[in-house]
């Protein structure tokens, strides 16, 4: 059998891999957060810079990278309503408006031209009800590595929906954040470990610097 650093690397071929990140946008991870407490401990545990990380590799191994952002308009057309969540954001200081600085990417992650930003107004997944699942077919997607926050619900609604939708999921688990700092070793182990590919950032990093058939 395969080690797993072997299995790894061949998960990660550069050629059917594209880098999802979940919510890293400015209103939620960044200095002026409508969450503090995820901003604090994605920033303060490594997470955020993990998350840089991942992207900045995957340009320099010609991995697609995708980023999805949840946002509102200024009326409130097309938002979700139906679960507790949606109205407590309604009342958060900092909304997630299109068009506005709180929706863009958050330093110090960094953005190239050939990055596809991917929006949604609804819901919790950042894959469902979204174009994620296209633009990964038209990519020949077999694997999609997933980082971002939180993993409270977009993280493993993004899971969940990408293991349904016939892809392998990577969790890099130093590259996820949720709260309290504490739930998320505890969602990984028992949740998302059962479903996905738990690794680390390092060993992402280490399985594209190796050689992939066909390079």
């Amino acid at each position: 059998m395969p080690s797993d650093t072997a299995r790894l690397i061949g998960q990660l071929d550069p050629a059917a891999t594209v880098l999802l990140t979940v919510e890293c946008q400015r209103g939620v991870v960044g200095p002026d957060s409508a969450l503090p407490e995820l901003a604090n401990v994605a920033r303060e545990s490594g997470v955020l810079a993990n998350v840089a990380r991942l992207v900045a590799a995957a340009h320099e191994a010609g991995v697609q990278v995708l980023h999805a952002v949840a946002e509102r308009r200024p009326d409130g057309r097309g938002a979700s309503h139906n679960a507790r969540l949606f109205k407590a954001a309604e009342r958060l200081p900092v909304q997630q408006l299109t068009g506005s600085a709180a929706v863009r990417i958050a330093d110090p992650i960094p953005v190239s031209g050939d990055d596809l930003v991917v929006r949604r107004l609804h819901g919790l997944s950042p894959i469902a009800g979204t174009d994620v699942d296209a633009l990964l077919r038209n990519f020949g997607c077999r694997t999609l590595i997933i980082a971002g926050v939180s993993a409270n619900v977009a993280i493993p609604n993004a899971v969940f929906d990408a293991v349904n939708l016939g892809y392998t999921a990577i969790v890099p688990a130093d590259a996820i954040a949720g709260v309290p700092a504490d739930y998320t070793p505890a969602m990984i182990r028992h949740t998302l470990a059962l479903v996905a590919t738990v690794t680390t950032t390092d060993e992402v990093l280490t399985a594209w610097s190796r050689p992939h058939q066909g390079d």
